[in-house]
């Protein structure tokens, strides 16, 4: 080692007692040469700069150039003792890798405990189920490693999660560290003050690190601030860290919750306060110019582990904008329908509660009967989680739950007997449905083994046998209990399973609950997280409606995250810049008393291109009418517009059709005729229709006035029996678009109906012949070609479109349909807005730390300091 690096050694051993601002001036005072000391300071910086800039996980921070923790040190305990438990416990390197680089950046974010005042705020947005927990886990290690003292974590709001919370803290930092570390709380109860004067306690505490584990309930967090209010001078030089997990519950625009924590936090000078959440969408909607709990200091957004089942995996999304639709992910055909019909069967109306007896049959009977085959495939094949459950949950009422219990006991007392018997026609019922499911999912997908009818009936007795009806809810005395054994059960609950908690082993859920907010339906998704070992088993059934909810969501946080991350290298913080979260007509965001302070956020259809996805392929009337309408705005665009036609085959694209110049007047009037269908979020009438007219109005030279209007179509075979003319001279033959399997006859969805390659057909393509067409390339032709120029393509699909696609079905409509993409330019000047929400950040200022103490200053002060 030569000298710089063991000068700089030593400096990073400083660190940990000092700032590095501190750390330097003294190095100085005490001899150091200028030039080492500036090379030592150079290279601390470029360090942190690498912890800040890591893409993974992305984040939004304040000081972004600026840290001072820049990985684990030599002589650290609480860290390593953890790594080691969780690599012995089965964690592979990539992960634990994962987990350092993830907390790391977390903690480099947090203020010097050293520093003589500090109050942080920030955010850490996970997914569903998706080991959040770990990762604050891994922080308070590391941040007690760095000299933090003091650890309060806010465990929700249920007894359940505010338990398993504290196991897993003492069990993964207490125990394995015992003599560095003093709990306050324990798994049983909450927190009660203990006996005798807090300052007297936390000097027994021996310099040792105090963890709290309190759930958000207004009694125990008056306790906690009523006992901490008599130290004041211990808190006074207490570098603390306050996690608040599922920090957007409870914690943000609550009457009592809110204050009480802001109050506790308040009692700490030297404080960091950080949420973690996988719905962040109330907390990024907070007042920034209010003393409340937003983010102000950073945003961190985790990767999603390898591995994790989220919301986009399973329902697909629809494309973010300047994404290749065909990259927009569709989700696994793992989602089952609960027809609306069945819904009053196992969630009665307030009037029906007295009598109310759920029917165990069509869906429900489905999804149980599917569960006990599942299981038996996982003990067949003996791998993943020991652990299998189902989750039932249709209703908050914990009367609707009880009703549950016997009607379900009596079903697996039923099965089991006619199992047990060997009974012909069960039998051939359970292998068809068997075969059903595994045809659909094939296991090989997943890298998992394909498990036969024949293997699995073995295990099906015991399955049976072992299976317990669990109500798990605020006034039931059994639970969900996974620490005395391997467990197979059906639980049945509500608000109590649906924040969280963790469901160990979950293979299948059947859920009919309505929600009115992204954040509660989301919460609900406790089939989110890991599944290994039989990733091609779950299943989940739900009304169709959910589902689209769903899908909404995933696109949502999708874009959520790409804010998070796109800001990530443009020098913003959450003080300039606020995440937007889309809207969605049905839903809201989050709670209207969560919601007061947001404005309406800037974002445009420019740039964007969109498709019609969904077809009403049963309504005869609905597909004439659209049918008319390409007809009459292509009719008055030759005879009113006089716009140019030109025929593509004689640039070499047969079946395509161009008419330049159409004015927006025509093309305004098609969008009042043309019927989008209600789950094309997208293609929003109004929203397009108000983006136009203000686009023409506002934008510079005439913005999106003219239009070109392509017909895409199969190039002519000179068959009457797949050729479509729109007007006389305008005909192609028909495309084929086979739909997806779903269980919406209402709704055929094909997923994706233009080609890329479609988004410049009006537009000179020549100088990339031979390449593959980017969406950059299109845009950069688009912005030099036809900057003003909106383009409308509209494409015959055959009626029939036939598939041998086995994830496809014929498309079967009943008359041909009429599909539409449209391409917007990038404006020249400022876009017009359309329905996306923020945080209001014209009410603050960004603080640009400069209130240091001048060097000379703060070198004379630790000069002192040493004396």
């Amino acid at each position: 080692m030569d000298e710089f690096d063991r000068q700089y050694a030593e400096f990073k051993q400083l660190i940990k007692q000092k700032t590095p601002e501190q750390a330097l001036s003294m190095i100085r005072l005490f001899g150091m040469s200028e030039e080492l000391a500036r090379r030592i300071g150079e290279r601390h910086q470029q360090e942190t700069i690498e912890v800040r800039e890591r893409r993974q996980p992305g984040s939004v921070v304040r000081n972004n150039r600026r840290t001072w923790y820049v990985g684990p040190q030599e002589g650290d305990r609480c860290w390593p003792a953890l790594q080691g438990l969780l690599g012995g416990g089965g964690w592979d390197k990539a992960s634990l890798r994962g987990l350092d680089d993830a907390s790391t950046k977390v903690v480099s974010m947090l203020d010097h405990p050293l520093e003589k005042e500090f109050s942080t705020r920030g955010l850490v947005v996970g997914y569903v189920q998706s080991g959040k927990t770990t990762n604050f886990t891994a922080l308070i290690a590391k941040a007690a490693d760095a000299g933090y003292k003091f650890f309060i974590v806010l465990a929700g709001m249920h007894n359940g999660l505010r338990r398993q919370t504290q196991l897993r803290l003492q069990d993964q930092l207490v125990d394995q560290v015992v003599d560095q570390w003093h709990a306050l709380t324990g798994p049983d109860g909450d927190f009660e003050p203990p006996h005798g004067n807090p300052a007297a306690f936390f000097a027994q505490s021996n310099g040792q690190h105090v963890l709290c584990v309190v759930k958000k309930n207004v009694p125990r967090l008056r306790k906690l601030k009523n006992w901490l209010e008599k130290a004041p001078e211990y808190l006074k030089n207490c570098p603390t860290l306050i996690i608040d997990d599922e920090a957007d519950q409870a914690s943000v625009a609550s009457k009592t919750t809110n204050p009480l924590i802001r109050e506790i936090i308040d009692l700490f000078p030297r404080g960091g306060y950080v949420g973690y959440t996988a719905t962040p969408f109330a907390n990024l909607l907070i007042d920034p110019s209010s003393e409340d709990l937003y983010p102000r200091d950073f945003i961190v957004n985790l990767p999603k582990p390898e591995g994790h089942f989220g919301t986009e995996v399973l329902f697909g999304r629809q494309p973010i904008a300047g994404e290749d639709p065909d990259d927009a992910p569709d989700g696994y055909d793992m989602i089952r329908t609960v027809p609306y019909e069945e819904i009053p069967q196992v969630r009665p109306g307030r009037d029906e509660l007295e009598q109310f007896v759920p029917e165990i049959a069509g869906a429900l009977r489905d999804s149980v009967l599917y569960f006990w085959l599942a299981t038996a495939a996982r003990r067949f094949r003996g791998t993943g989680n020991p652990h299998s459950t189902m989750l039932v949950h249709t209703s908050v009422n914990t009367t609707v739950h009880e009703r549950f219990k016997a009607p379900l006991e009596d079903l697996r007392s039923e099965v089991a007997a006619l199992v047990d018997l060997g009974d012909e026609a069960t039998l051939d019922g359970l292998r068809a449905m068997w075969h059903r499911e595994t045809g659909r999912v094939a296991a090989d997908e997943f890298g998992e083994e394909a498990t036969s009818f024949d293997g699995l009936l073995k295990h099906l007795p015991a399955v049976l046998a072992d299976c317990r009806i669990i109500l798990d809810n605020s006034t039931s005395v059994e639970r969900l209990d996974y620490e005395s054994g391997p467990v197979t059960a059906i639980a049945v609950g509500g608000n109590t399973l649906s924040r969280g908690l963790t469901l160990e082993g979950l293979v299948v859920s059947y859920f009919v609950r309505g929600a009115s907010t992204y954040d509660t339906l989301l919460q609900m998704g406790r089939w989110f997280g890991f599944r290994k070992g039989y990733a091609d088993l779950p299943r989940v059934w739900m009304p169709d409606d959910l589902r689209d909810w769903f899908r909404h969501i995933a696109t949502v946080e999708s874009e959520m995250r790409r804010d998070i991350d796109r800001y990530l290298v443009e020098d913003e913080t959450p003080l300039t810049f606020a995440v937007r979260l889309r809207s969605h007509p049905a839903l809201r965001i989050t709670a209207a008393t969560k919601m007061r302070d947001a404005i309406r956020a800037s974002s445009s259809y420019g740039g964007q291109r969109v498709q019609t996805r969904y077809f009403h392929a049963h309504d005869a009337e609905w597909l004439r009418g659209n049918q008319n309408a390409a007809r009459d705005l292509l009719d008055e665009a030759l005879r009113l517009d006089g716009a140019r036609h030109e025929d593509l085959a004689t640039r070499g694209r047969p079946g395509r059709h161009l008419l330049r110049n159409v004015s927006h007047a025509s093309v305004l009037k098609f969008l009042d005729s043309y019927r989008f269908h209600e789950k094309s979020i997208d293609c929003d009438t109004r929203l397009i229709r108000e983006y136009i007219e203000r686009r023409t109005r506002t934008g510079n030279g005439g913005s999106l006035r003219r239009w070109n209007v392509a017909v895409v179509g199969n190039a002519p075979t000179g068959s009457a029996d797949t050729r479509y003319e729109f007007v006389p001279g305008v005909a192609v033959d028909r495309i084929v678009r086979a739909k997806q399997r779903t269980g919406d006859p209402a709704a055929a969805d094909i997923k994706t109906l233009m080609n890329p390659i479609d988004a410049g057909v009006d537009l000179d393509l020549e100088k990339w012949v031979g390449q593959k067409i980017t969406e950059d390339m299109l845009k950069q032709a688009r912005q030099t070609q036809s900057p003003d120029t909106g383009l409308l393509v509209l494409y015959p699909i055959d009626r029939t479109s036939p598939t041998r696609r086995k994830e496809r079905l014929p498309l079967d409509a009943v008359e041909h349909v009429i599909g539409v993409g449209m391409v917007f330019p990038v404006p020249r000047g400022e876009d017009t807005r359309v329905e996306w929400f923020s945080a209001d950040l014209s009410g603050v200022v960004p603080n640009d730390d400069l209130d240091a103490l001048p060097e000379e200053d703060l070198a004379a002060a630790l000069y002192e300091e040493q004396l």
